[in-house]
């Protein structure tokens, strides 16, 4: 299976970066991952609704030219639908069983993810309801992808 964390800007912590580096090492024994950034835009301290959302819509518009007809879509958004690890782990490996080859997590930038991409994703999936930093939740998510998988194939997993 390939997964792709698709998102908007670059990591700029050291510390991020480091942990990133570790799960991909550690996911590559489960699946091909990849991780693809577009530009994120800058948005400037009092910006108005209608400006975000033009900020939103550019971000957007980067994001789905990366994503494939074909790929199953994950878009990470507070309010999507909160999982467990285990339900996660049951989604991952139903879309395996399903044919779903490649499942793409699309994770937005500060003032997260346009209507054009909620409305193109397949799955919408919520952390919580608070707000996290969009670097942090690539570590995140990706610690979650990696215990899913460790889940589906019946290795042990703290909890």
């Amino acid at each position: 299976m390939r997964i792709t964390l698709l998102t908007v800007g670059k990591i700029k912590e050291r510390y991020l970066e480091d942990a990133i580096r570790e799960y991909e090492k550690r996911l590559s024994r489960y699946c091909r991952l990849s991780i693809a950034e577009v530009a994120d835009e800058k948005t400037p301290d009092g910006a108005g609704e209608a400006l975000e959302r033009q900020i939103k819509e550019k971000e957007g518009q980067r994001l789905l030219s990366k994503i494939k007809d074909g790929d199953f879509v994950i878009a990470l958004a507070i309010e999507g639908k909160m999982l467990s690890s285990e339900e996660l782990a049951a989604k991952i490996d139903r879309l395996g069983v399903d044919g779903i080859s490649h499942i793409v997590f699309v994770i937005g930038g500060s003032l997260g993810l346009s209507d054009a991409v909620l409305r193109r994703a397949d799955f919408s999936l919520s952390f919580s309801k608070m707000t996290f930093p969009h670097q942090l939740m690539r570590v995140v998510l990706l610690e979650q992808i990696y215990r899913s998988f460790r889940i589906n194939a019946g290795e042990p997993y703290h909890k």
